[in-house]
């Protein structure tokens, strides 16, 4: 099946399912469209054990769509840019301490935590595994989400704060969690030289260099916005900024997911005060939204879809039921150690430590960093265990998450 129909099949499903949760379902967007695709991918399952020819023309297809190189490499640098241009300096630098410290302190803080406890389940449960691969689990399966579950919170009424919180956090821990998983990956392979100054300079050419490229490649953005006043060049600028910074972030191997958060708020905020017009910033705003929207549904999508590739080994179920509590638990205490320096210049309650960890869904990084792992290094096993959690984030906390905020407000 070539690329394009292979696209087109996806496009459609995901139109599909848009529209009969639009119509019926009424569900948060995320939501509802893996949900349906899930039961899409049941129901494919039960009827390729009556046509096998079905079972093995979705199968071959899914196999066939590189999820992981297509959102490492295509559609996180959109979703990470959409969703940096719509952060405001003045809300970030209000929260500017949590933000760094989550996204920072805590991805480690989880990283370790999961990783230790994976490699011990496993290995008790009779599934041999290197303590260097549990941790490449801990850094992939660190990193939340907040596409599912910003909408229900302001529907429930939390206050800004909290808001910029999730956003802010969940743009920064993506590519510090990629950088981490990197890191690790690079350390675990077999002929690696580890030591801590090797460790200290690989993370911060990859998160010090993206952040760095980043700022540039946003100035630059700004100079070009400036010279001109034509919503349609300016748009494909932004483009320009997503595909061309990304592509050089990758040939000069600094982080790419964190450049495009900082290329992306700068292009929010002093572009568009400075550069733009009004109607370019209006138009400018309203792609970026419809390519988020788009993008996050195909996401979704296929992560539902990609339930056809999980095998399912009952102690690799048992063992990801048990980690799935033991991330929450890790969850709420890597974001409970640096809340305590938090208060310190802001103002942070049990109630948000509550709601920032029920609300740290889980979403397609996640994955798409398992299936990157290489078979040797018992990818099977994490996507597997991946793929559990992810569900029951999105699925569960996912829808009930509003509740929890009503209550706790």
């Amino acid at each position: 099946m070539h690329l394009f129909h292979l696209l087109s099949m996806v496009i459609v499903l995901s139109a599909a399912f848009a529209y009969i949760n639009f119509r019926m379902l009424k569900m948060p967007s995320a939501i509802g469209l893996m949900l349906m695709s899930l039961l899409f991918s049941f129901g494919v399952l039960v009827v390729g054990k009556y046509y096998p020819s079905v079972n093995v023309f979705f199968t071959e297809g899914i196999q066939n769509f590189d999820f992981s190189e297509l959102l490492l490499e295509v559609m996180l640098s959109f979703m990470l840019f959409a969703g940096a241009i719509h952060i405001k300096y003045e809300d970030l630098s209000s929260e500017r301490i949590s933000i760094i410290l989550f996204s920072t302190v805590s991805v480690l803080i989880s990283t370790f935590m999961v990783g230790f406890s994976a490699y011990y389940l496993l290995n008790y449960f009779g599934v041999e595994v290197k303590l260097m691969h549990a941790l490449l689990f801990g850094a992939l399966i660190s990193p939340t989400d907040p596409i599912a579950v910003l909408s229900i919170l302001k529907r429930a009424g939390v206050s800004k704060s909290l808001e910029t919180k999730i956003a802010g956090e969940s743009l920064f821990n993506d590519g510090v969690a990629v950088v981490v998983f990197l890191t690790i990956l690079k350390l675990a392979q077999p002929d690696a030289h580890v030591d801590f100054g090797s460790v200290v300079m690989l993370f911060g050419q990859e998160a010090i260099g993206g952040l760095i490229l980043g700022a540039g490649i946003g100035w630059i953005g700004y100079r070009l916005f400036a010279s001109i006043n034509n919503y349609q060049v300016e748009v494909m600028l932004t483009l320009a900024i997503v595909m061309g910074g990304y592509t050089l972030a990758h040939f000069v191997h600094v982080s790419g997911p964190l450049a495009m958060v900082v290329a992306g708020i700068i292009t929010g905020n002093h572009s568009k005060s400075f550069g733009m017009s009004e109607e370019t910033a209006s138009y400018i705003d309203k792609f970026w939204e419809l390519i988020d929207e788009i993008m996050n549904a195909i996401l979704f999508v296929l992560i539902g879809l990609e339930l056809l590739l999980v095998s399912t080994q009952a102690n690799i179920i048992k063992v990801a039921v048990l980690l799935l509590f033991i991330g929450l638990i890790s969850r709420y205490i890597s974001l409970l150690v640096p809340s305590w320096i938090i208060r310190l210049k802001e103002k942070i309650t049990q109630p948000t430590l509550l709601l920032l960890t029920w609300g740290g869904l889980r979403g397609g990084i996640s994955i798409a960093l398992a299936l990157s792992i290489q078979p040797e290094m018992h990818k099977d096993i994490w996507v597997t265990i991946t793929y559990v959690i992810v569900c029951f984030s999105i699925l569960v906390q996912g829808l009930t998450v509003g509740k929890l905020a009503k209550k706790l407000n």
